[in-house]
C-alpha cells in the first residue's frame, strides 16, 4: 500500500483498522518530502518533530480503542500565507522571513481541532502575487509532472506537495484562481468556495475583497470532507457568512437527475490549446449524455474581467502591504537611515520582490488623486456589470462549465519576463473571485502529456451543487488516478 497516495477515506480506514499506524503515515510523508523536495521546492518550513509527536499521541489513543475521525492523523500542507502560532510564516517573502505569528488562522485552527497533522508550510508566490510559483522569494516551485514546467500559482507549493505525495491534502488561497489553476496544472481538485464561506481570519491579506481560503486534494470526496471541517461563520471575520453549512459529505452523491448547465461562449478563445478545448468539449458531452441540459450562454463583460481584477487587486494590495514597514514585525533594515521615510524605503526595497513592487506601484497609481475615478472607481463599476452578467445567467442555468486555464502548464521562465502574458493565465478564473462565486477545478484528462482541468462555477452558496456535479464526473472518469512519475 502506497501511503502517500491515499484518499482521506482510505487513510481513515487504514488507521481505524490498524493496517498502519499514524506514525507510519506521517513518516511516509516526511520521507517523501526528503526524497522529492530538492527537485520541486514545495516546502518552505518543515514541521517533522511536531508532526511525529502528534502522530504518536493519536496512535496511543487508537490502541486504547479510539476511532479516528475523517481528518484525524492525516498529513496536510499549509500555504505559507496562513498564519500558524509558533511556526514561521513568510507568505513567500523575505520581508516576513523572521516572522513567527502569535496566533493561528481560523481555517487552520479548525483543521487542528479535527486532528489533521501539519507536515509543513508550503511555498507560494510572494504574498500570493503570481500565476506560476516563480515569484517566491525563496525558490521557484516546479511541477511534479514535468520539472521544467510551472505548477501554477500562487498556491504552487500546496499543489506540488499534494501532487507529488508529500501530503494527502493542502490548504491554499484563491484570489483570482490561485487554487484552481495550480489544481489544473497538477491533476488535482481545487475548490474555491463562495466568498465568506471560510473565514479569512489569519490569512495574510493580498486583496481583501477577492481573497478566499481554498482546498487542494486528489478527489472531490476529499474536498467535500475538508470543506465540511473548515467552513462556517467566524466572529473574528466580519465578512464570513452567517449561513448554515450543508452536509457536503453526506449529500455529495445526491445530484439532481437533470440540471441546466451553461457553457459561456466567451470562455472559448483564440489561442486556447487545442487539447484543452477538445477535453472540455468531452466534459460537456459527458454531462449531456448523463441527462443534463447543456446550453450555450453569454457573459458579455468577460473580456473586461482581467483588467477589472488587476486594478482592484493592485489597489487593495498597495493598501494591505503598507503595514510592512520594518517597524512592527518582519524584516527591519537600518543602513544608517537618514529619516523614517528612508528607513521604510530601505526595508521595503530589500524585503519585497519585483512583482510585489510592480503591483504596489500600479495600485498606488490607480488610487492616487486624479486617477482614482478613471481607474479604481471605473473598475468597481464594471465589477458590478460582471456580477450582473452572472446573476442574469443563473436565472437561465444552474451552473457553468468552462476550462480552468487556456493551456496546460507552461515552461519555467516562459512568461516570467512578460507580466501581461503571465496575467492572461488567470483569464478563466478571475471572474469567480470578482463575483464571489464558488468554483471547482477537476482533472479532465491530459494534453501533451500534461494535466488539464475543467471548471464548474455555481451560484452563491451552492458549493454542494458543484461538488455533486464534479463528483459525478470524477466517479466515471478516474483521471485523478493518474500520478506524476517523480
Amino acid at each position: 500500500m502506497e501511503l502517500t497516495r491515499l484518499t482521506l477515506k482510505e487513510a481513515n480506514q487504514g488507521l481505524s483498522t490498524k493496517q498502519f499506524s499514524c506514525r507510519e503515515l506521517i513518516q511516509a510523508s516526511i520521507d517523501r518530502i526528503n526524497s522529492t523536495d530538492s527537485k520541486i521546492n514545495a516546502i518552505i518550513t518543515k514541521t517533522d518533530s511536531n508532526a511525529l509527536d502528534q502522530a504518536d499521541k493519536l496512535d496511543q489513543l487508537i490502541m486504547k480503542g479510539h476511532k479516528p475521525t475523517a481528518l484525524e492523523g492525516v498529513p496536510v500542507g499549509l500555504k505559507d500565507n496562513l498564519v500558524t502560532q509558533g511556526i514561521k510564516t513568510t507568505a513567500g517573502s523575505k520581508i516576513l522571513e523572521p516572522y513567527v505569528p502569535p496566533y493561528t488562522a481560523t481555517a487552520v485552527e479548525k483543521l487542528n481541532k479535527a486532528g489533521a497533522i501539519t507536515i509543513g508550510k508550503t511555498n507560494c508566490d510572494e504574498f500570493g502575487m503570481g500565476a506560476s510559483g516563480e515569484n517566491s522569494s525563496y525558490k521557484p516551485t516546479k511541477n511534479p509532472w514535468d520539472l521544467k514546467r510551472v505548477p501554477g500559482g500562487s498556491s504552487s507549493g500546496s499543489a506540488a506537495a499534494v501532487s507529488s505525495g508529500q501530503c494527502l491534502f493542502a490548504l491554499g488561497t484563491d484570489t483570482g484562481g490561485s487554487v484552481r489553476q495550480p489544481a489544473s496544472f497538477c491533476n488535482l481538485v481545487g475548490l474555491k468556495p463562495t466568498y465568506g464561506r471560510i473565514s479569512r481570519y489569519g490569512v495574510i491579506a493580498l486583496a481583501s475583497s477577492l481573497d478566499q481560503v481554498g482546498v487542494l486534494s486528489r478527489t472531490v470526496d476529499d474536498a467535500a470532507a475538508i470543506l465540511q471541517c473548515i467552513a462556517g461563520h467566524d466572529k473574528k471575520d466580519s465578512t464570513s457568512l452567517r449561513k448554515a453549512v450543508p452536509n457536503y459529505t453526506k449529500e455529495i452523491t445526491d445530484v439532481s437527475p437533470k440540471l441546466k448547465i451553461g457553457v459561456p461562449k466567451e470562455f472559448f478563445i483564440d489561442g486556447m490549446d487545442k487539447g484543452v478545448e477538445e477535453l472540455i468539449k468531452d466534459v460537456i458531452q459527458f454531462y449531456s449524455d448523463s441527462g443534463h441540459e447543456v446550453t450555450e450562454i453569454s457573459l458579455p463583460h468577460t473580456a473586461e474581467a482581467l483588467a477589472v481584477y488587476y486594478l482592484i487587486l493592485t489597489a487593495e494590495a498597495s493598501s494591505n502591504l503598507a503595514r510592512y514597514d520594518g517597524v512592527r514585525f518582519g524584516l527591519s533594515r537600518d543602513d544608517k537611515a537618514k529619516s523614517l521615510i528612508d528607513f521604510y524605503r530601505q526595508t521595503r526595497a530589500a524585503g519585497f520582490g519585483p512583482e510585489v513592487k510592480r503591483r504596489i506601484m500600479l495600485g498606488t497609481y490607480a488610487l492616487s488623486s486624479g486617477y482614482y475615478e478613471a481607474y479604481y472607481l471605473k473598475a468597481q463599476k464594471v465589477r458590478t456589470l460582471i456580477i450582473d452578467d452572472y446573476q442574469k445567467a443563473f436565472k437561465k442555468v444552474d451552473c457553468l462549465i468552462t476550462p480552468t486555464a487556456p493551456t496546460p502548464a507552461f515552461k519555467l521562465g516562459e512568461k516570467y519576463e512578460d507580466p501581461l502574458t503571465m496575467y492572461l493565465s488567470d483569464i478563466f478564473t478571475v471572474s469567480a473571485n470578482i463575483a464571489g462565486l464558488p468554483a471547482i477545478s477537476v482533472p479532465a484528462g491530459l494534453s501533451q502529456g500534461l494535466p488539464v482541468g475543467m471548471q464548474i462555477m455555481g451560484q452563491h452558496y451552492q458549493e454542494l451543487q458543484i461538488l455533486q456535479l464534479a463528483h459525478l464526473y470524477q466517479q466515471k472518469t478516474k483521471w485523478q488516478k493518474q500520478y506524476p512519475k517523480l
